[in-house]
């Protein structure tokens, strides 16, 4: 499923019109991408949480040549999945 498929089974389910469903759809994403970018964490219950790691510069290595080279610190975006949604997937 992507974006475009998410959009069009909101319209279908809650009788929004297609533009609605994108606005909501992308406040909904804009909202969890705004709280991350400030250093917060989204948790929906149920689902999952999203959080940002932070992860230290090192040194690595160009696999090509085998060169060093200083990797810098980066911040990412990591997502854990929530005990109910992981016990729905594994269920067979």
């Amino acid at each position: 499923m992507n974006k475009s498929d998410l959009m069009s089974t909101l319209k279908d389910q809650v009788d929004l019109s297609r533009q609605e469903a994108e606005k909501v759809v992308n406040v909904f994403f804009q909202s969890i991408e705004d709280s991350l970018c400030n250093g917060g964490r989204v948790e929906i219950r149920g689902f999952g949480s999203f959080t940002v790691n932070r992860y230290k510069s090192y040194t690595g290595r160009n696999p090509k040549t085998g060169e060093q080279i200083r990797v810098p610190s980066k911040k990412l975006p990591f997502f854990k999945v929530g005990k109910e949604l992981k016990e729905m997937v594994d269920f067979e």
